[in-house]
């Protein structure tokens, strides 16, 4: 299993991006995975500054809206940059709410699987805690699952957070998941803890991401409170846990 670091966690560091994968590749991670800024940045540059710091792209967060308005761009910066997984990052609440939305978002998502695999893309689905409400048939999750058989990005401490087990998550949908998300949450709060320092069980969750076979770890800290320092910090904690 290797390890790698959502950018999403240094989108604030006020470095060009090319200027920070550098630096992740310094901490030791093997990969990235790509989110927002990349749209700006020069893929030469980027994809240089990759291979001279010996990381893979392991996949990138794409919006939803980015894969329908324009397909081709999508498959085009992946060709770019040297990934093969696109990551759906968010969908709202309401997407969630009842079982008739969780039908119709469960129908968009494998529309767009499906799109993105005749262009020789793997989908994947990557949760918050939203997916996580009850509604009448069981949870919105589950019945997205059921119903569709696109990758899963089971981001652990979101599903923590609600109220899912993701040990019994990633051995639920073991077939289904190759890149897991380490992020830490506190159940008793909205601060966000750095990687370690809330209530994710993350040697549990590591050993299962091993038991099913994941090719990734990734972490991610939502809001870390020194970005800089944040890269580091999460790559020692991996390190722990390949």
């Amino acid at each position: 299993m290797q390890t790698a670091i959502q950018l999403y966690t240094v989108r604030d560091v006020e470095k060009p991006l090319p200027e920070i994968v550098t630096d992740v590749g310094e901490a030791g991670y093997d990969g990235v995975e790509f989110a927002y800024r990349v749209e700006d940045a020069d893929r030469d540059a980027v994809r240089t500054a990759l291979d001279e710091a010996g990381l893979q792209a392991a996949s990138a967060h794409v919006g939803i809206d980015a894969i329908e308005a324009d397909l081709d761009a999508v498959v085009a910066a992946a060709d770019a940059l040297g990934y093969d997984d696109v990551v759906v990052p968010w969908l709202d609440p309401e997407h969630w709410e009842t079982v008739e939305a969780v039908e119709a978002t469960a129908a968009r998502l494998a529309g767009l699987a499906e799109k993105l695999s005749e262009a020789g893309l793997t989908m994947h689905y990557h949760n918050h805690d939203q997916e996580f409400v009850e509604t009448e048939a069981g949870v919105a999750f589950e019945l997205m699952a059921d119903q569709t058989d696109f990758m899963l990005e089971l981001d652990a401490g979101w599903a923590l957070a609600g109220g899912a087990d993701p040990v019994e998550l990633l051995h639920r949908y073991s077939d289904r998941v190759s890149h897991v998300h380490l992020k830490d949450v506190n159940l008793d709060s909205d601060e966000v803890p750095a990687l370690g320092e809330g209530d994710l069980d993350i040697p549990a969750v590591a050993e299962a991401a091993h038991e099913i076979g994941a090719e990734w770890l990734v972490y991610e800290n939502d809001q870390p409170r020194d970005p800089v320092a944040a890269i580091p910090h999460g790559a020692d904690v991996l390190s722990r846990h390949v």
